[in-house]
């Protein structure tokens, strides 16, 4: 178990944010921790990754982030910003201060124990960080990418949910919901996990990070002076179980009752919003121009039948009771031209 100790002024700075550079460490994990089959649903998804880090030379430095667990938090430094992308989180690593990784090693290896592969972040820094973030790179674009957008939806989705409920019902009620695995007996946030350690976070900040992938670790990161960092397992993983980044929801039946009645670019909108998502997101999950997503979305607020709420940076769309009720009485069902 990792218990935390917060105290009043942590809990109420209690924040909720996002991490790409989290999902690379946590899904790296989950490939280290399952090296056969990974469990439902990210079997697929593992299948795809492990070819990958097999396939492609490029992505051998992201390996790095497994080898010595536990390991100083400025190899996958905590996000400062509440939607970074893996850009800003990767600029962040590459400018990783010296005084910073002098003053986190000594809290894992004695100077005179260093393994190998860390010392090349005292004695050659920046060469050493630009190889870690261009290989987290290569393999973000081989092993990620391809769903990033189905997962940002669904992470978007689980930050306004959450949001929502802080605002609402206080840290307490937040932490209490949080997942099985994460235990709030106040004062203490108890991680179920194998290690035991123990922390108290005095005047600090509590943040936490909904992954995709945490389901191969619940990561607790104490190294910043000024903030708690703790990952819980998102909803919506099921997304990597569709089989690929396109979801098979594209079906082309010889009637689609949905298209005929608010034309096919449209009902292929409403469909896919199921979960919500942003334009972006669409335009990738759908192989279409965002211009063209936006264009269909504006017909669809304007007929009231899609909601728009903003979420940090980006904006997120969804189904409105109406549009919920199209997708569901009209689109599930379509004829055959014979009916």
């Amino acid at each position: 178990m990792i218990r935390i100790e917060l105290d009043e002024p942590t809990l109420l700075r209690t924040r909720i944010a996002t991490s790409p550079l989290w999902e690379v460490l946590t899904s790296l994990l989950l490939l280290h921790r399952n090296p056969i089959e990974a469990p439902w649903p990210y079997t697929g998804w593992a299948r795809h990754a492990r070819r990958v880090l097999d396939d492609v030379p490029a992505t051998a430095p992201a390996r790095l982030l497994t080898i010595g667990l536990p390991a100083p938090d400025f190899l996958s430094p905590i996000p400062t910003l509440a939607a970074p992308t893996l850009a800003d989180q990767l600029a962040e690593l590459r400018a990783t201060p010296a005084e910073v990784i002098a003053e986190q090693i000594p809290h894992y290896y004695h100077p005179d124990d260093l393994p190998e592969w860390l010392r090349p972040f005292i004695k050659e820094r920046r060469a050493a960080l630009d190889r870690l973030a261009d290989g987290i790179q290569a393999y973000w674009d081989a092993a990620i990418a391809p769903w990033w957008p189905a997962m940002q939806a669904a992470l978007d989705e689980e930050v306004l949910h959450r949001a929502r409920a802080l605002a609402a019902y206080g840290p307490d009620a937040l932490l209490e919901n949080l997942h099985e695995r994460v235990r709030w007996n106040k004062p203490v946030l108890t991680l179920v996990k194998p290690s035991e350690q123990q922390f108290t976070a005095v005047n600090q900040r509590l943040l936490l990070l909904p992954l995709i992938f945490s389901e191969g670790a619940l990561v607790c990161a104490t190294d910043h002076p000024e903030i708690i960092a703790v990952s819980y397992q998102a909803r919506g993983a099921a997304v990597l179980a569709e089989g690929g980044p396109v979801p098979a929801a594209r079906t082309t039946p010889a009637t689609d009752r949905l298209a005929v009645l608010v034309g096919r670019g449209r009902a292929q909108v409403l469909r896919a919003l199921a979960r919500p998502a942003t334009t972006a997101g669409l335009a990738a999950t759908l192989g279409l121009a965002p211009s063209t997503v936006s264009e269909q979305l504006s017909a669809l607020l304007a007929a009231g039948v899609v909601h728009r709420r903003r979420v940090g940076r980006r904006v997120l769309y969804g189904l409105e009771p109406a549009g919920l009720a199209l997708v569901q009485l009209v689109g599930d069902e379509p004829t055959s031209a014979s009916a």
